[in-house]
């Protein structure tokens, strides 16, 4: 059974060692800055000095970038991280009739100020990888 995001942040907060992956990392945390580059990177700056970038390695035969962003990133910065997590939604249909293969992913991120959806959308030929990375920057 999946727990949802505010049991995840719970837990997270009674025990600080637990090991968070993807933009779950980023529960309980302060933002400083979110920052947006195109519709192909944004990057997410803690109070503790930490930057994390949402992205996509692209290669040559496939295409992922962010398709739509709802809600203000702004309104994450100041306040503690309450809901961070990234949902896969298959029942979307592709963009392009051309499409071979695709994939939505949407991350949902959220503070007492208001909640953001950043939708992505990846196209390829099958082969290649439509996922989105969330990795924290050196």
């Amino acid at each position: 059974m999946a727990e949802d995001a505010g049991t995840t942040l719970i837990h997270h907060l009674l025990n600080p060692n637990m090991e968070a992956r993807g933009v779950a990392v980023l529960l309980g945390k302060t933002l400083t800055e979110v920052r947006q580059v195109d519709n192909e990177e944004i990057y997410f700056t803690t109070s503790e000095g930490e930057t994390y970038m949402m992205y996509h390695s692209q290669d040559c035969c496939e295409c992922v970038y962010i398709e739509d962003i709802e809600g203000d990133l702004q309104s994450l910065v100041g306040n503690p991280i309450l809901v961070a997590e990234e949902v896969d939604s298959g029942d979307r249909g592709p963009v392009s009739g051309y499409d071979e293969s695709y994939t939505w992913t949407f991350y949902k991120l959220a503070t007492i100020n208001g909640h953001v959806d950043i939708r992505w959308y990846g196209s390829s030929n099958g082969y290649y990888s439509e996922s989105v990375d969330f990795t924290k920057v050196d």
